[in-house]
Order: structure tokens, then sequence, then C-alpha cells
């Protein structure tokens, strides 16, 4: 620490030294002709030592400076690459050359100039002009070879993205997906809407809600923890095609693949089942992963996934028959829970036999779902809002669940619309709050939105984070989330 309040003293000196030279070290604005990258690639034809004539203005972040008396090489990095800088005292004269004296790895400085290329057949730009464009007073961290604390590149973004490029790329990666989600839905014909992220009842999930209370309406409100209830509205209400982008909060812990606050996709199509929705989720996740990639083959810690459609499909039961050994449509209540206890499972004693096959999957199937996967056939207690199966009847409903190196990246149901049976389900729900806090509350508007008729309809939630951290190869959800909730600093 001793260290670096006296490398911040000697930033801070030279920064009055360039204030008392009569420079602004902090200018309004500066005008740039082109980036970095571009600039490489338009005279990456000149010859080793070639010069060209052109003059351009580029700015960006100094990552290196190497003084050699009245010459000097720089490498500045712009949001698009890097460039080398080479400065001579006789043409950017002593004022500037005393001003570049005064710079520091971690300036942002503009430069303008000629373009060469060296003998060892690097682009550069020979400078002619020098401005400091922002003088900065904090040392960059490990010598700017980049931060080795994972908690501190998450916790100070920043940092992460001016010292790593990878994460800078994997960054934008993220922007292009999301981009392209949009895209694809709205070349399908969906309509993008808003649901509420303020709620006065939340629903459309098994989870904990964020709590919060507005002050003047004098009632407690709640972050959404799903945008389904609302789209469903909307469904009723005639559009037959919607999608909301959103935010999601759930009151949970925090891992590799959960952070309280996500970003999911859900969209809803009327006169669509789940059987229609899954040839779509995985059109759309091949897709992504072909324009990332340039092909349906992605590497993911050290396992090629393949997301080529058409993706296995498997029910519930038969993925545990498959990795439990066990058939759960012959079994009772009572035997699904000795296979608990003998496998010494986290259960408790209220629960009842979809609570308890859920956990049977979750517990031996789950992490050995590599490749690309739909689970398909959830029982009916754990899925209160979809239609039953007509496959496996009354204990089961058409939902599925797609799976990938072990994590869910998505969930999709042919709609329950029956507004009877969903009341019912609902208020089964209602009921069993007394003992489960994650089962959903009775939402009264909602089923009487039912009421009126909803059309048959194919909903679907994809996960944005979890696909993205499959398609940029990223080993915890924090790496591919700007700010990340994280636990309140230490001083």
């Amino acid at each position: 620490m001793e260290n670096a309040n006296h490398l911040i003293q000697e930033k801070v000196r030279k920064l009055n030294e360039i204030r008392d030279s009569g420079i602004n070290p902090y200018p309004y604005s500066y005008k740039i002709d082109i980036k970095s990258n571009d600039l490489k690639d338009k005279y990456n034809y000149l010859k080793e030592e070639e010069d060209s004539k052109d003059v351009y203005s580029v700015a960006g972040r100094i990552i290196a400076l190497r003084r050699m008396g009245k010459a000097t090489f720089g490498r500045i990095r712009d949001s698009e690459d890097e460039l080398q800088l080479y400065f001579r005292f006789d043409d950017v004269g002593e004022e500037q050359y005393n001003l570049l004296k005064k710079s520091d790895v971690g300036d942002i400085v503009g430069v303008k100039g000629h373009v060469f290329k060296t003998k060892t057949g690097e682009i550069t730009l020979y400078v002619e002009s020098y401005e400091m464009l922002s003088k900065s007073i904090r040392p960059m961290p490990e010598k700017y070879h980049g931060i080795q604390d994972l908690e501190l590149k998450s916790r100070k973004r920043y940092l992460d993205l001016i010292t790593d490029p990878e994460s800078r790329k994997r960054f934008k990666t993220r922007s292009l997906i999301v981009s392209e989600i949009r895209n694809w839905l709205n070349n399908e014909g969906f309509m993008e809407v808003e649901t509420p992220i303020l709620q006065p009842l939340y629903g459309g999930a098994a989870a904990r809600p964020f709590v919060t209370h507005h002050n003047e309406l004098k009632m407690d409100m709640y972050l959404k923890i799903s945008p389904e209830l609302y789209l469903k509205r909307l469904i009723v209400g005639g559009f037959d095609k919607v999608y909301d982008m959103n935010k999601n909060f759930r009151n949970e812990g925090v891992d590799k693949s959960h952070n309280p606050e996500f970003t999911m996709i859900e969209w809803y199509e009327a006169w669509t089942d789940y059987k229609f929705q899954m040839e779509r989720f995985e059109n759309l996740v091949s897709h992504l992963c072909k324009m990332v990639h340039g092909k349906y083959t992605v590497e993911y810690q050290g396992v090629e996934l393949n997301f080529k459609p058409p993706w296995t499909r498997m029910t519930m039961a038969d993925a545990i028959k498959k990795y439990a050994d066990i058939d759960i449509l012959k079994m009772d209540r009572d035997e699904l829970m000795q296979y608990a206890i003998d496998n010494r499972m986290e259960y408790n004693d209220d629960m009842n036999k979809g609570h308890l096959i859920n956990l049977i999957f979750e517990e031996k199937c789950e992490h050995e779902l590599i490749q690309p996967t739909f689970i398909t056939e959830h029982p009916i207690e754990i899925s209160p809002l979809t239609k039953e199966s007509r496959m496996l009847g009354k204990e089961f409903v058409e939902r599925f669940e797609p799976f990938c190196f072990g994590m869910e990246i998505g969930n999709a149901y042919s709609e329950l619309n029956d507004p009877i049976e969903q009341r019912r389900r609902l208020e089964e729900q209602a009921k069993a709050r007394e003992t489960d806090e994650e089962a959903h509350p009775m939402d009264e508007d909602f089923c009487e939105a039912i009421d009126y008729a909803m059309p048959p309809t194919g909903g679907v939630g994809l996960g944005v984070d979890r696909i993205v951290m499959l398609l940029t190869n990223s080993a915890t959800i924090r790496d591919i989330i700007l700010f990340p909730t994280m636990k309140k600093e230490e001083n």
C-alpha cells in the first residue's frame, strides 16, 4: 500500500506540472479519424520499412512506453485493438516531447501522424502531434499484465476491461448474442414488449422474491421473478407472438451458474405447443452458435459441445431410469422417499411424489446431461401452469427443460389455458406456501384473465447468461455479467 501511495503521489506531481505548463490534461473532446484495427487492416499491404504519407488521428490508453533518449516507442489500446507509436523529439518538438516524458502507462492520449511499417513488419503511427486527453493518477494493476485475482476482476470490472482484451471480447460477444436473439425473434414475427419489474404480486416461477415498499401507495411490492403471467395476459388480449428480454430477480444463492439478478428472454406463441417450441429453441441456440463460431460445435471447459439440431429428447422418467436405474412410473411416494433416504439426499417429510421425482432427477441425472438434451414430461406438482401430458397422463405435464453441460438453460410449457383447472392448481399452490416458500402465490387477476379464454399457447424461457457462458467458454456466470452481485467489500 505504501508503494501504491508513492506511485499515486508521483503521478499527481506530473499532473500538476502539466497544468503548470498551461496544458489542460482533461480536455473536452478529441476528433479521431480511424480505429486502430481499421488502420492496421487498411495498411497491411505496406512493405517492411515502407512509409505512407497518409495522416490520421487516433486515441487510446497507453499500455507501454520505451524511451530511448530523443526517440520513444509506445503502444496504445483503443476499444478495438492495439497500435504501436513512434515519437522523435525533432518531429513533435520540445513541448510535446516533455509532455510525453510526463506521461505514464494508463494515461489516455490522442496522437496524429502518418503510417509506416517497421522492419519487423508492424504497422506503426509516426507521431507528429501529441495530446494528453486524461491523466491517470492510479497505477495500473500488476504492471498492466492483467488482474489475476478473479474476485477483483468481477468487483472492479473497469480494471478487468482495461487490462484483459479477452474480457472485452467476451462482453462484445455477449452484446452480439443478445442483439441476435432479438433479431431472430423479430424476423419470426414476434413483437417485443415490456412487463413490470415492480409487481404487486410475483409469479411465473418457483423462487423467493426480493421485497420492497412503495411509500406513496403504502404497499409492499416485489421485483420480477418472471414475466410469464403478464405475457400470458397479452396472449389473452390478442397478440399472437410476444417476447420480453428482461432482468429477473430471485432471492437465492450465488454460485457458478446463479446470480440473483440475471437476464432471461421469455416468448409466448399462440396456436403452438411444447413440441413446436422445442424446435424453435434448438434452432435459435444452434443459430447463435453458428453466428459466433461459424459452426455448430464449440469447446466448453475442455469438452466439445454439438448444438446442431435435432437435440436428444428424453422424458424425466427415462432419464432417471437411465442414470439412477429405477422406474419412477412404477413407484409410489413411500418408495421414492425411501430411495432418497437410502441415497442420502436432502429431502423433507412434506415432499410430495412430484417433488421427490424432481429431487432424484436433480441429484442423479442433471450432471450427466453434457450434450444439449431436452428433458420432458415433468411431475404436475412442480409445474402448476402447464397442461397435462398426452404421453404419460395426468401425473405429468407437457414441459421441457433443455440441459447442456449439466446446466438447465431454459424452460418451456404447453401452457395451461383451462381456467377452472388453473384456478384449482394455484389454490393448491397457495396452500402449499405454508411449508414451501417458493410455491406460487394466488393471482386472482391472472385467473380472471384466463377466464376470458386464452388460445392454445407454447411458452419458453431462455437463460441468456447461461447461453453466453456456453458460447464464450466462461466457467462462471460472473465472467459474463458486467457487474455481478457480490458481497459487500470489507475495508
